[in-house]
């Protein structure tokens, strides 16, 4: 079980090793996804597998039954292996596992142990990514004003500006406090909009994969009470620049498509980001 700081930096070392612009995971998702609730442990089975010492794979199960997962296609065998965990700690009868359309090792492996992919589902990730070439220069309205996180002084603010803008949100301020604890998070990438009044209005933070030099946005947010006014843009073009100061070449980020092709897909297609990949989500009935 992986459930410390230890086995998550197992694990994003693996992702770090096979990161691509077209990979599923960057170091970023594991610092955000498993640090942004508190208590959750229990909901979250999770196992990896080594050889020679080293990590080759990783299983990360959200209860009841949905497997996010990352091989080394060098390994690629061991999937079933993986899917066979899953399915013994998974508490539902209906189960899913996700996987890019590029993966062709891991979705064969779907295929035989049963799983088919949900065609229809709406809920598949798209990866989007730029180089840090020719960024636009941030702007706000009169008032407003871009800075970086400050600390532990600023955390109450943050929190709530990320719980408004994703209402109903589970990140509280001891989370986000683990959040900012984590490795490779650093205050200097986390970028707010401040209101006239004090409040934060919008917010990205960055994720650093240094030795990829590649960054990932997430998450991007606007507080309910300032949204379409083009702050969450300001908040990420002021995280762009810190970013490529710091020694980046690109940036990644992950939206959920809609029908409409609007929301933050929109923005970051406004940002220049390029579509370069996208998760098929695979569903099985035990």
């Amino acid at each position: 079980m992986v459930t410390d700081q230890t086995g998550i930096r197992a694990m994003q070392r693996l992702s770090q090793r096979l990161w691509s612009q077209t990979s599923n995971w960057h170091i970023g998702d594991l610092a955000w996804g498993r640090n942004q609730h508190i208590g959750r442990e229990p909901e979250w089975p999770t196992a990896y597998w080594e050889v020679d010492d080293e990590i080759v794979a990783w299983a990360w199960v959200r209860l009841p039954g949905h497997l996010q997962v990352c091989v080394d296609p060098a390994v690629a065998d061991l999937t079933p292996e993986v899917l066979a965990w899953f399915e013994s700690v998974a508490t539902s009868d209906k189960l899913s596992a996700e996987a890019l359309a590029s993966e062709t090792y891991l979705t064969e492996a779907y295929e035989a142990a049963g799983y088919r992919p949900d065609v229809g589902d709406s809920s598949v990730l798209h990866w989007h990514a730029r180089d840090l070439v020719d960024l636009a220069d941030p702007t706000t309205p009169e008032g407003f004003t871009l800075r970086h996180v400050r600390g532990a002084a600023d955390i109450e603010q943050r929190v709530e500006a990320h719980r408004s803008a994703f209402a109903p949100s589970r990140v509280t301020v001891a989370s986000y406090a683990n959040v900012m604890a984590a490795w490779p998070y650093t205050s200097a990438l986390d970028w707010v909009v401040e209101a006239p009044d004090g409040r934060f209005a919008a917010f990205c933070l960055i994720w650093y994969d240094e030795a990829n030099r590649c960054g990932e946005l997430e998450p991007v947010g606007t507080h309910a009470d300032f949204r379409r006014r083009g702050l969450a843009r300001a908040a990420c073009l002021s995280a762009l620049h810190a970013l490529r100061e710091m020694g980046a070449e690109s940036a990644v980020v992950a939206s959920v498509e809609t029908p409409e092709g609007g929301g933050a897909t929109a923005l970051y297609r406004g940002l220049g980001f390029a579509d370069m990949s996208r998760t098929v989500n695979y569903r099985k009935q035990i």
